[in-house]
């Protein structure tokens, strides 16, 4: 199925493990322009420069699809290259059935196939995701303000449920309406995968 927004889960990871938290991200005039119509953004221009820590922020909690497109040129140098960092960490993790060809989840197709995942393996990657505490951390915030923006966090349930340690929402009109998240109770820990 189409995972939507919730690809920005292992974007976040894997730019988490790769880049400084204060490093600085420069948006070049692809992250911002090449995004379809009405999708979800921050609203940064070309040239505007946020640091890492932050764009993680705007992407979980606001996710913003320029914002997705600028960490993974940040990154990895480009757009494609960070792709084959995403499926090779999903890889790596056991997920056969995954294939993601963007960093921000927006419905795409290329010549080897579509960007496309499963709710289990999308529960392996948030389990995965959870063992970092930076991760958890900012899924965590509520709000968060830096420059002229401010960004709010998208996942409801964090308002309605003890317990909830992360999540993230999606939606594009091929996937519909979908989330991730997961929570601890009685010292376990769930995931909560729906496509």
């Amino acid at each position: 199925y189409y995972p939507a927004s919730i690809t920005k889960i292992l974007t976040a990871l894997i730019v988490i493990e790769n880049c400084g938290l204060d490093e600085t991200v420069t948006f070049s005039n692809t992250a911002v322009n090449s995004l379809e119509p009405n999708s979800s953004i921050l609203g940064a221009r070309a040239g505007d420069t946020l640091s890492v820590r932050d764009c993680l922020y705007a992407l979980l909690l606001q996710s913003a699809n320029e914002v997705a497109n600028a960490l993974a040129e940040h990154c990895a140098g480009s757009i494609d290259a960070f792709a084959e960092k995403m499926n090779e960490k999903a890889a790596e993790l056991g997920c056969m059935d995954t294939y993601f060809i963007t960093p921000n989840g927006l419905d795409a197709s290329d010549e080897t196939g579509e960007h496309v995942t499963t709710a289990k393996e999308l529960a392996v990657i948030m389990s995965y995701c959870i063992q970092n505490e930076e991760f958890v951390a900012i899924t965590q915030t509520k709000e968060h303000q830096f420059d002229s923006y401010s960004v709010s966090n998208a996942n409801a349930f964090l308002n309605m449920y003890d317990g909830v340690l992360s999540g993230k929402t999606g939606f594009t009109g091929n996937a519909g309406y979908c989330y991730v998240c997961a929570c601890r109770y009685d010292g376990k820990t769930f995931i909560a995968a729906l496509l």
